[in-house]
């Protein structure tokens, strides 16, 4: 690989950084990373369930096109936010990313909340977007990056499961805020969008303190200062544990070459020459769990109204289960993705989540099912299924090189709302008026196969990542040997 094609290098070094940030044991550090970093999934699913709101904005008189598209222009900004500061991220850090990335959240949800007139809230809602959606690239990274190997998978899945939490909480606030009774209709939804922000203000005096990513720095010729914060990572360590950490064998150091940045035809030729196989496990995991998800969960509440008689208002109610099923799959089923394995794992959430999907299609069909049977039946298979989608976020994560992992992360993430997008406009079609059960029997057998198939091909062209540290499971591009037996 030329100097042309990874930007100025600079002489060789041998690195210990990656050696002595595995071998840490779990403190009080590590839980100021999961929780400093790991809000941002629990800020996204609060958000989403503000914007599935928003019809009730009345002084703002928008229509049921605009209430809908206020929820597409905070995934389009999700998705422009993703791929620009997933690439700042890989460029400039991930500390100075993960920082202005929830500043930018915090401004867009907050002044949003401030809205005068729709093309106003649309406009912040678009800017919120932006903010969680570079949060995805550059909190990803950054965790997998400061998280000892032994710990990265469940430690990484159970934070992405969090979405559900800030999901049921957002559900569980608008609950008050929309009620006439206790807030005027036109100050209740406004108030929503001020959690959010409430929350990253605590958040962010946390982060202050987490450090930038020691590898970030190691491979991007800033070695003294890779050596000095992994220095005083350990010292806290150390004093959080009680413990004096052995020293690393120098024979686990690493020579790094480092770069200043990635251009993007290196990016091309590490996706789909270098890595043909893991591209394909990374989309095909990411596309089928968030068209699985995007069907079901955007046209739920169609269902139990058009099926099974409720009214739009008992949805919500239902709408709980569903949310703590997503929410205790990743933390329940995470920890197996580090001992049992990572193929194995993905393969059977993936494969399971479609198996139930799939018998609850022809009970569905029979019309053997109430609206409580049918909520069970989704609570089960996305208990599987929110394990299976947490572990493709850290799957895309660790399958490729430090140098580009943001924007890997961005990219596949980008590709995945596009398909997730359409989901939903299948499935309304397929719902119509209810007056027929076959049409969404049968989407109900495609969003299960679709989701078997995202197992099956993790299963055959997978990594075993399980307990490895991430040089060992792809190296950076400035150690990147010739070998090409060792790539796929």
């Amino acid at each position: 690989m030329s100097t042309t094609d990874v930007g100025q290098r600079r002489g060789p070094m041998v690195s210990l950084v990656p050696a002595r940030m595995d071998r840490l044991p779990w403190t009080r550090f590590h839980w100021s990373v999961v929780v400093g970093l790991g809000i941002s999934w629990v800020l996204d699913g609060l958000e989403i369930q503000i914007v599935s709101n928003a019809g009730f904005t009345p002084d703002l008189h928008p229509s049921n096109i605009e209430v809908s598209w206020l929820g597409t222009i905070y995934l389009i900004g999700e998705v422009v936010g993703a791929l620009v500061f997933g690439r700042l991220s890989d460029r400039l850090g991930r500390r100075k990313l993960f920082m202005l990335t929830l500043l930018i959240y915090l401004v867009g949800s907050g002044v949003a909340g401030l809205a005068p007139a729709y093309w106003f809230l649309a406009t912040f809602r678009f800017v919120a977007g932006l903010g969680i959606g570079g949060e995805y690239a550059a909190i990803n990274s950054a965790i997998d990056e400061l998280i000892p190997s032994k710990y990265r998978g469940h430690v990484d899945i159970a934070i992405n499961g969090t979405y559900w939490g800030g999901a049921a909480l957002g559900a569980f606030a608008n609950i008050y805020f929309l009620d006439p009774h206790i807030f005027p209709v036109t100050l209740g939804w406004r108030l929503g969008f001020f959690l959010g922000p409430l929350l990253g203000i605590v958040i962010i005096f946390l982060r202050r303190h987490i450090p930038e990513s020691p590898r970030w720095l190691m491979t991007h010729g800033r070695e003294q200062e890779a050596e000095d914060t992994v220095s005083r990572i350990e010292r806290r360590v150390e004093e959080q544990s009680g413990q004096a950490l052995e020293p690393v064998d120098a024979s686990k150091g690493m020579k790094v070459t480092p770069v200043d940045r990635v251009r993007f035809g290196t990016i091309v030729r590490v996706l789909f020459r270098q890595y043909p196989t893991r591209t394909l496990v990374g989309a095909a995991m990411m596309i089928t769990q968030s068209f699985l998800y995007n069907a079901i969960f955007f046209s739920y509440a169609l269902v139990l109204t058009n099926f099974y008689g409720l009214k739009t208002a008992q949805t919500s109610i239902y709408f709980f289960p569903f949310a703590i099923g997503n929410l205790l799959g990743p933390i329940l089923l995470g920890r197996f993705f580090d001992t049992w394995g990572r193929r194995q794992m993905i393969f059977l959430t993936y494969l399971v989540s479609g198996i139930v999907l799939a018998v609850s299609a022809f009970l569905f069909k029979a019309d053997m099912m109430s609206a409580t049977v049918q909520t069970l039946f989704w609570c089960v298979s996305f208990f599987f299924a929110s394990a299976g989608a947490s572990s493709a976020y850290l799957t895309v994560s660790e399958i490729f090189p430090l140098e580009l992992r943001s924007q890997a992360i961005s990219y596949f993430f980008a590709l995945a709302q596009i398909f997730g997008a359409v989901a939903p406009l299948i499935y309304g079609v397929l719902i119509g008026n209810g007056s027929s059960r076959d049409p969404l029997f049968w989407g109900y057998l495609l969003g299960a196969a679709v989701m078997i198939l995202g197992g099956v091909i993790a299963l055959i062209w997978g990594v075993d990542a399980a307990r490895k540290g991430l040089e060992s499971v792809t190296q950076p591009l400035s150690v990147v040997s010739g070998d090409e037996s060792r790539r796929r």
